[in-house]
Order: structure tokens, then sequence, then C-alpha cells
């Protein structure tokens, strides 16, 4: 079997109206690059039929495989973290169910790892950034607070830490994750402080974006919730929660 170079996982709640054009311009754009791929759709405790409709499109993408999570009390940050576990990519990353940012953006992140990043991120707040279709104004003022206070007391000079399009080499993928603790929308941030913590280069890369619509996420109550895990990610950090094992090297723990 040839080996995988690029894993794409995507989680997935109640995203039957959204999967399928999602999975359609995953597949078109990757079936013709010269590489091995694998996809791998998480679905997070749902109840519509997206894992029946991700079935049925399995038939005519070889490559596409469904992890169903109905029996674990989750959130995004769980399933992300358990499609990193199944993932065998010489490069692992992640995008949202909506078609938020489209697959054809890590073209322009395959010369940073060559350069020598281990983890390379979109971002809507970069120069360059192209915000196709804009959100509400009220979610881009909280979401902006949110990314000031997130500078400041844990990732300063990463402008954008929640923007779900973030790629990873093999090797960081597996032990920064395998590290994480937060099961919420709060996980972006800690995979990137974990990062950051265990010596792993990061690079910001401005991405276009399209609001979907239709968003679940109620922007108050996860704003406080965001503000929660902050604080819990930098308390992690301060007791040395996220620091490797004595004599443990950079990605040592990972065998493939």
């Amino acid at each position: 079997m040839a080996q995988l170079k690029l894993s794409v996982i995507i989680p997935a709640y109640n995203e039957e109206k959204r999967i399928v054009p999602t999975l359609k311009s995953i597949d078109k754009y990757l079936e013709v690059r010269p590489y091995d791929y694998e996809i791998i759709v998480v679905a997070n405790q749902c109840t519509d039929n997206t894992e029946g409709v991700v079935k049925e499109y399995m038939k005519t993408v070889e490559n596409l495989r469904l992890m169903n999570l109905e029996n674990h009390c989750t959130g995004k940050g769980e399933a992300v973290k358990k499609g990193v576990e199944k993932a065998q990519g010489e490069y692992i990353m992640f995008m949202d169910a909506d078609n938020a940012t489209r697959i054809d953006e890590i073209d322009k992140f395959w010369p940073y790892f060559g350069e020598g990043y281990d983890v390379v991120i979109g971002s809507r707040q970069v120069k360059g950034a192209n915000i196709v279709i804009e959100q509400p104004w009220y979610r881009r003022f909280l979401g902006r607070a949110a990314n000031f206070l997130i500078q400041l007391i844990l990732l300063r000079g990463i402008k954008d830490t929640q923007c779900g399009f973030k790629m990873f080499t093999y090797r960081a993928a597996k032990e920064i994750f395998a590290k994480s603790r937060i099961i919420g929308w709060g996980f972006d941030m800690e995979i990137l402080a974990i990062a950051r913590s265990r010596g792993y280069k990061i690079k910001e890369m401005p991405v276009s974006w399209y609001e979907a619509g239709k968003s679940r996420l109620r922007p108050i109550k996860a704003s406080w919730r965001t503000l929660r895990e902050l604080i819990r990610v930098k308390l992690n950090l301060m007791r040395g929660k996220y620091k490797r094992e004595t004599g443990e090297e950079k990605g040592a723990e990972v065998t493939r």
C-alpha cells in the first residue's frame, strides 16, 4: 500500500444538508493530485442522517472513511482528536463541514512545511485574508474581542486561533493531540498553545473564508465558554501539564 501523504479530518454534527457539497469539493480537488490521501468524517452524536449521507457517498469515493461517535459525550475538539488518532497521512489537517475555507487553500501551505514548519494554520486576520462573505457584526465583534484576549493571555502573535482550517506534520499532530484536554470549541487555542510550548514551529497564513450561515454556535454562550477554557489552558501551561516527560524528545513517542 502506498504511503498516504494527506489525511483530511472533518468533524460533523448534524451536517446532512451541507456535508455532501463539501465532500464533493474536497474529492474533486484531491483526486487529481499526485499523492495518496484519505478523508475522515467524524460524525459527532448526530441526530439527523449525516451518517447515512456519508455512507452513501462512500460508494463513489474509495478513500472516504466514517467514524461514528454516537456512544461518546464529545465536542468538536474531541471529534477532531479521534480523527487524528486514526489518521495515517504524512500530513494531517482538519477543516469545517460547512466548507467555510476551501481545501485548495493548502496550496499555500506546502512551501512552509518544506521550510521546516510543523504547523500551518489558516487565518482570517492576517494581511492577504479574503473574507468573501462576512459574519454578522456582533459575531465579528465578539470574535475580535476573543482574539485580543487569547493573544494577551496565551498566544501572543497569533492573530486568529479559531479558524477551523489547520494542518500538521504527522509527528506534530499525534503528539499535540495526545496531550490535548479541551473537548469543545476552545480546543483550537489549546492545540496551538501545546504546539508552541513543545517547540513546534507555527506559521499563520491568510485564507479565503465564506460565512456559511445557520451556525449553531450561540455567540454569548460560546464567548463565556471560550473565556473559561482560555483560563483553563493558561493554568495547564503554568502547571506544566503539556510538558514532555523526562527524557522524551520531540515526536519520540510517535511511531508509524
